[in-house]
């Protein structure tokens, strides 16, 4: 155990539990116009309460979720979660306090709460696979923010700890319930702009090394547990992990320790359109070089298709160009070639896609059906790779040849070394 994450003492364990066995006995009647009863609910614990987590919970209270523990290693971002629930739910009970939600500061402890049902993993990048593989484990299905996971190899595991313990779980690549993504990609599927000759991916490029100066600590953040697993020391900034009042996102998403850039960020999304649109969810490229004169790369398919990524200004999107036209999506714009494909109406016979309009609600459905939801693990993984690939060529700056099989490079011993990284010894069983 990580002496660093100390679990809450037996007394302050029990008061919790006898609390919310007390809410579990409260009449329907009780709780509102419209409030399910907490049997009727799926009861949900938040890890990892950033920026990212606060509209999660918004996405989760609205879908019938019952949120009822909240984890994290800054002691504010716990109080100002638990409150906001509590708040939502005294207020849709009409009542003046409720105290249903369990503060935190070990989500082991919190993995330990039979009450649980299902677990939503909104912490930095490097803590993905680790927290993941263990909610598995405790028998918790599995909402993951994207991208899945920092490394390919910890994404594999996360797949297979999954399937080992036949959990739920869905990854945050929430495009795919969008209408305008669902229909590109259907188009694409259908034969509308002929064969797909090249996809471009307009996201931003890869990581850097750690550049940030040391300072002191805020009272109530536990520093060393949120470097988690990571074997090198970094000092605390604040831009890593943002108080709650900051305007920005962290950006630990930008330093190599701790995320994947831009290729990770909004590829995670874009790239998982591309993938979505190429019918390759469980497959990837077999080849990366860099692109002409150095700039950009172009990722090639098995089957002759070219993805290239070449950052540009602008909103973030995925382009498909076939024979016979072209298709270009971002949030809330579907462009097409010819303009009649936009509000083209897919038929009943023609290839239809897993449907999804509500990405939260689809993954609590899928918890009660037991059937996998539209961005399952493995969905999320082949997308992660993607990215991570990408970031790969980057770094070693010449081509690589991978086999989405085995998921290995080929002949190339560097390379294969970046599939995965040291972690603390506590966090690699």
């Amino acid at each position: 155990m990580n002496d660093s994450l100390a679990s809450p003492n037996r007394r302050t364990f029990l008061k919790q539990a006898a609390g919310l066995a007390t809410f579990y006995i409260v009449p329907r009647h009780v709780l509102g116009r419209g409030f399910l009863a907490p049997s009727d609910q799926t009861t949900v614990g938040f890890i990892g309460l950033g920026k990212q987590a606060n509209g999660l919970r918004g996405q989760f209270l609205k879908n019938d979720a019952r949120v009822i523990a909240a984890c994290d290693v800054d002691k504010t971002k716990v109080s100002a979660f638990a409150e906001a629930v509590n708040k939502h739910y005294a207020e849709k009970a009409e009542t003046s306090t409720y105290n249903g939600c369990q503060s935190y500061d070990d989500y082991r402890a919190l993995l330990g709460n039979k009450a649980i049902d299902a677990v939503v993993i909104a912490t930095p990048d490097h803590w993905h696979s680790v927290i993941a593989i263990q909610s598995a484990k405790a028998g918790k299905d599995i909402y993951c923010e994207k991208p899945l996971s920092l490394t390919i190899q910890e994404g594999r595991d996360m797949v297979n700890a999954t399937r080992k313990y036949k959990r739920i779980f869905q990854t945050g690549n929430m495009q795919r319930s969008w209408k305008e993504f669902r229909q590109a990609v259907e188009l694409v599927r259908n034969g509308y702009i002929g064969q797909i000759k090249t996809v471009n991916v307009n996201v931003g490029g890869p990581p850097h090394e750690f550049d940030l100066t040391a300072e002191p600590v805020p009272a109530g953040l536990n520093w060393n547990a949120w470097l988690g697993p990571n074997t090198i020391e970094r000092p605390y900034n604040n831009v890593l992990d943002p108080s709650l009042t900051a305007t920005f996102w962290g950006k630990w998403r930008d330093i190599r320790d701790f995320g994947g850039g831009g290729m990770t960020d909004w590829g995670a999304h874009m790239f998982d359109i591309a993938q979505w649109g190429l019918d390759m969810d469980n497959s990837g490229p077999v080849e990366l070089q860099p692109g002409k004169d150095g700039k950009g790369l172009i990722y090639r398919y098995a089957n002759g298709v070219e993805m290239h990524h070449t950052p540009a200004e602008g909103p973030q999107f995925c382009q498909f160009i076939g024979t016979e036209g072209t298709i270009k999506v971002a949030r809330k714009e579907l462009t097409t070639t010819p303009a009649s494909l936009q509000d083209k109406v897919i038929g009943e016979n023609e290839k239809r896609v897993y449907f999804s309009d509500n990405h939260y609600k689809d993954f609590l459905d899928a918890i009660k059906s037991r059937k996998a939801p539209i961005c399952d693990v493995e969905v999320g993984h082949r997308t992660a790779s993607v990215c991570t690939l990408g970031n790969i060529a980057y770094q070693l700056g010449r081509p690589l040849r991978w086999n989405p099989a085995n998921e290995k490079f080929e002949n190339d011993a560097d390379a294969n070394k970046l599939l995965s990284r040291p972690m603390r010894k506590e966090w690699t069983a």
